[in-house]
């Protein structure tokens, strides 16, 4: 079993879950606007919450997307600012994180 196989499942698994997120979020925003004017008012409200969530589901589907390219080049676990290991107790809560907690602050 490869090194990286779990968290490689579990970014897999995490990359789907936002797929579909961003394409239900996606749908929602598309939805033709209600005619009833104070409830288009409500739905313009939704959709700027709507509009933040899809651009943070798309930014951490971004980086789930560049961790499993880097697992795949065998560079997982190293800073891509420093280029030294990333603490393994980082990775385990943030898998998809490309950068040592000195980079990322």
């Amino acid at each position: 079993m490869e090194v990286h196989d779990s968290i490689r499942e579990r970014l897999e698994l995490r990359f789907e879950e936002l797929a579909r997120r961003a394409k239900k979020i996606e749908a929602d925003l598309r939805r033709k606007p209600n005619a009833d004017s104070e409830e288009r008012a409500t739905e313009q409200e939704n959709d700027s919450v709507l509009e933040e969530l899809d651009i943070s589901t798309l930014d951490e589907l971004h980086d789930v997307q560049a961790a499993l390219g880097r697992i795949e080049a065998g560079t997982y676990g190293i800073c891509v600012r420093c280029g030294e290991p990333v603490d393994e107790r980082r990775l385990e809560v943030l898998p998809y994180t490309g950068t040592c907690i000195t980079c990322a602050s």
